[in-house]
């Protein structure tokens, strides 16, 4: 069964052979306004109807709500983009309030930059993570966690996660190994694992962990990557760098603008799609108010 990213977008679910496969990652790649945002939100939503809970949006953007999730959400889908502030720390109560579970949004991880930013030298000449910075970063994680966890215990099989800002080498961001981190050890962690991580001490609340344990490789993730390159020529023509999570991914869409007489017109193709059937088409669409509406 697929993962479509939205009924009011069948044409870019026909695109996709009916949309993302459960359990994979897709990139979106794209210039900043260009529409990934909308794309990311409106598939969040969708997992109302598809799996019976919305997505969840982790944005890495490090400047707040920079990127207007609040604002689109609302005005798009009446959707109160409510943002998660539980934290878990060791030993502590891990249920979270139950206006919590109606908290979709997270920026609890604000870095960006270049790794050796966060990086000290070491005596041998090379360079580890500083210990400060390793602390914050384990801080955010009692709160990333649980927010993933019991989003996903409670239903949820999207997780959309925004923000991550051009690089020229994807390997030297900050938010590029951060992503990494939370996808491998977080996102696709086995339920169990990952409740007795946050649920302590574990006797106290087996039951509560055997009884919303869930499969972690249905969960779908949507990854959305600001780039320089605004034209859709550049897009397609775009190296893959070192580093690059589009390298992996199983899905690539592209969002660029070309010229087209004396209009500048939005177009969207799928690059990549492991495992199904996909278009070659390339396909117009705008930015109304009703999100994003394919040509």
């Amino acid at each position: 069964m697929t993962a479509r990213v939205s009924t009011g977008l069948a044409k870019l679910d026909a695109m996709l052979g009916g949309g993302l496969l459960p359990g994979t990652l897709a990139v979106v790649y794209g210039a900043t306004g260009i529409g990934k945002t909308h794309l990311g939100l409106t598939f969040a939503d969708q997992g109302r109807v598809a799996d019976g809970a919305r997505g969840v949006v982790l944005d890495l953007n490090g400047r707040g709500d920079s990127q207007q999730h609040d604002e689109y959400a609302a005005r798009l889908f009446a959707w109160s983009l409510k943002p998660w502030t539980h934290t878990v720390t060791p030993m502590a109560d891990p249920y979270p309030p139950p206006d919590q579970l109606d908290a979709f949004y997270s920026n609890a991880c604000p870095w960006v930059g270049r790794v050796r930013d966060f990086q000290v030298p070491t005596p041998d000449g090379g360079r580890e993570f500083d210990w400060n910075w390793k602390a914050a970063y384990n801080h955010a994680l009692y709160t990333v966690r649980p927010f993933l966890y019991f989003h996903c215990a409670a239903g949820t099989r999207r997780v959309v996660v925004d923000g991550v800002e051009p690089m020229d080498s994807p390997a030297d961001s900050i938010q590029v190994f951060v992503f990494d981190e939370l996808y491998r050890k977080l996102i696709h962690r086995d339920a169990e694992t990952l409740g007795m991580e946050i649920c302590l001490p574990v006797w106290k609340h087996r039951a509560f962990i055997d009884a919303h344990r869930y499969d972690h490789t249905a969960v779908t993730t949507l990854l959305l990557v600001t780039t320089e390159e605004t034209r859709l020529e550049d897009l397609l023509a775009r190296k893959v760098a070192t580093g690059d999570i589009g390298a992996t991914a199983n899905t690539i869409l592209v969002l660029g603008s070309e010229r087209v007489g004396n209009r500048l017109v939005r177009m969207l193709c799928v690059v990549k799609h492991r495992g199904s059937v996909m278009s070659d088409e390339i396909v117009e669409y705008r930015i109304g108010a009703r999100g994003i509406e394919l040509a």
